[in-house]
Parts: C-alpha cells; structure tokens; sequence
C-alpha cells in the first residue's frame, strides 16, 4: 500500500458533500446536506435534508457553493464538522438592467 491509501484506510471521519446555505458568522458556515432515503412504509425515495455548521478559517466559501466537509473535534457547541473543499462554485451570471422606458 502507497501512504495515501494507508491514510484514506485508518481515516473514520465522515465525508459528506453539501451546499452552503449560510456564510454569516465568523469562520462558520451552515452545510445542508441532502440524502434519499427509501420510506420504509411507502417503498419510495424522499429527500431528507440536514444542517451542518462547519468550520472555514478564512471565510472563504460563500452561499450556494457546493462543499465536502468532514467530522472534525468539536470546536464549539454545534461545530463538530471542516470545510475540506470546494467542489463547484455556482455561475455568476453578468447581466445588465435595461432601462425602463
């Protein structure tokens, strides 16, 4: 084994992949994170979503960027995840308003 694949085997941290919802307070941001799940009565898949606070040390991600976190210690009362990465950055879209005549 390569010292990467021994790190990514001991490793037992959760990865979850999410979007930021919020970027308001300081070097914290609010991750919802969106599974299926099958309805154990109804045999359907619903979508169940949860909120992480993560933490991000530069103030770096901004609402609507797809994220991956990661468990982490607990660094305050709610923050047990980090910010590893950015996955996608939304499209900015750069468009002009017209003059209303």
């Amino acid at each position: 084994m390569t010292a990467t694949t021994e790190s990514k085997a001991l490793s037992k941290r959760r990865r979850l992949i999410g979007r930021v919802s919020s970027d308001k307070t300081d070097k914290t941001v609010v991750v919802e994170v969106v599974r299926h799940k099958m309805d154990s009565m109804y045999k359907k898949y619903v979508r169940v979503r949860a909120k992480y606070k993560a933490h991000d040390e530069k103030n770096f991600y901004k609402t609507g960027d797809r994220v991956e976190i990661i468990e982490h210690r607990a660094l305050s009362r709610d923050k047990r995840w980090k910010v590893v990465r950015l996955v996608e950055r939304p499209a900015v879209e750069l468009t002009q308003k017209e003059p209303v005549t």
